[in-house]
């Protein structure tokens, strides 16, 4: 009699298809995927959900006119007198609304210029006044 044992082959399993298969559904999710860049400016706008801003009584409103004056809660400014403002209102509270209202023809360097000097201050609450009609992009 024979009492040997016969030996058992070791199941292998094969992973080339499912490897194919997680290749297919990175490619379809990479594929299927858009990629949103954020703005090179970071401004964060106050959230209504109105078409009206509400403000406060301690909000700061900036205008910039066509010529590229700039007055601060109605009163012509040079830079240092805007610079001197935005350092009182963030002494006074460093959480103030900055009310930006820039003509449409204004250069665009402006505005950035007033919104750096807002920031170099610590005011980070920026809003950027817009009328609500119809859009004018692209119109002239």
């Amino acid at each position: 009699m024979n009492f040997a044992r016969a030996r058992r082959v070791d199941p292998v399993v094969d992973v080339t298809p499912l490897i194919d298969i997680i290749f297919q559904l990175v490619l379809f999710f990479m594929v299927s995927t858009t990629f949103i860049s954020a703005p090179g400016i970071e401004v964060d706008l106050p959230r209504s959900s109105s078409d009206t801003v509400l403000r406060d009584s301690d909000d700061l409103s900036i205008w910039v006119s066509a010529d590229g004056a700039v007055y601060v809660d109605e009163e012509p400014v040079d830079f240092k007198g805007l610079e001197a403002a935005l350092n009182k209102a963030a002494k006074d509270n460093p959480s103030t609304l900055i009310m930006l209202k820039a003509d449409r023809t204004v250069d665009h360097g402006r505005v950035v210029a007033v919104m750096d000097a807002a920031r170099r201050y610590g005011l980070t609450h920026l809003a950027i006044a817009t009328e609500l009609q119809g859009s004018d992009f692209g119109k002239d």
